[in-house]
């Protein structure tokens, strides 16, 4: 672990000791803390960002700035379905965007308690239609999300398949939130380890999304959907996290359905440490290989 790594964790955990009473989920609070990373954290070159209409869909294109290719990346930002936005992500997206050498779509999905399932699903598949409706082949295009983003991207790929709709050439996912029952094994065992996340505002997250929806339906949990026939997928997570069984489990699955299945385990990483690259070696890392996977699929 780098120094800049134990230093960062150091905080976290401090942080969390002041905060060991809080387990009421404030949407109000997160949505402005969310908003606040982003003047913290930057991405690490220059990107220019035009914000579009995505058949019906707030969007911005987040592209290195001069870059000219046909590369896609599709990507949902996180924040447990009900906070996190196109700009609160800029630092990560920015980033990703550097590393695929592609031009970057960021959604801002509908968001709950405002907008329950399956708006954000809805919104993914508009977006990845507007997309082909431009004339962008499938083979063109990946797909990316962080945490709750994470799993709505493989959710849409779900979704993709059933309705006959041409595949992306490939998949990421950041610390990925695949299972709303938040029953793995780990949402017990790390919760001392992990400094950010904790179960009680997490499920309570889950039930003002999911409203009347049961946790286990495939489009919002897509732990419990058939996992067949889907494009390779990366799924990175950090072993500190409450949700590495998220991504574990995942893997497993797919890779049983016949799915290329690469999974990244960080050791001593929180979630979603890639958001931090601009001064998390780590972080950097991660993303570097978010980049040589996509490059793989792409043509």
């Amino acid at each position: 672990m780098t120094w800049q790594a134990r230093l960062l964790m150091l905080i976290m955990r401090v942080e969390r000791f002041f905060n060991l009473s809080a387990t009421e989920l404030d949407v109000a609070k997160d949505r402005a803390d969310s908003e606040n990373f982003a003047k913290i954290f930057k991405p690490l070159g220059k990107v220019d960002i035009t914000r579009v209409d995505a058949g019906g869909v707030p969007a911005a294109w987040i592209v290195p700035s001069g870059l000219e290719t046909e590369r896609v990346i599709l990507y949902a930002h996180g924040g447990s379905y009900n906070s996190g936005s196109i700009t609160s992500h800029i630092p990560l997206t920015g980033n990703i965007a550097l590393a695929t050498k592609a031009r970057l779509l960021a959604i801002d999905y509908r968001l709950a308690p405002e907008h329950p399932f399956p708006g954000a699903i809805e919104d993914a598949l508009s977006a990845y239609r507007w997309l082909l409706a431009e004339g962008i082949p499938p083979r063109h295009i990946a797909v990316a999300g962080d945490s709750a983003g994470g799993g709505l991207v493989l959710a849409l790929l779900l979704a993709l398949r059933d309705e006959g709709l041409p595949l992306p050439a490939c998949a990421a996912g950041l610390s990925s939130w695949t299972d709303l029952t938040c029953s793995g094994d780990s949402w017990k065992a790390n919760a001392k380890s992990d400094f950010m996340l904790k179960l009680i505002p997490t499920l309570k997250s889950a039930e003002i999304y999911l409203r009347e929806a049961d946790p286990r339906t495939p489009l919002a949990s897509p732990l419990f959907g058939d996992l067949t026939n889907l494009p390779p997928i990366l799924l990175q997570v950090g072993s500190d996290e409450i949700i590495l069984s998220d991504s574990v489990l995942f893997a497993e699955k797919a890779r049983s359905a016949g799915v290329d299945v690469t999974l990244n385990v960080w050791k001593d990483m929180q979630h979603e440490w890639h958001y931090a690259a601009s001064w998390l070696p780590e972080g950097r890392q991660a993303i570097a290989r978010i980049g040589e996977f996509v490059s793989k699929y792409f043509p």
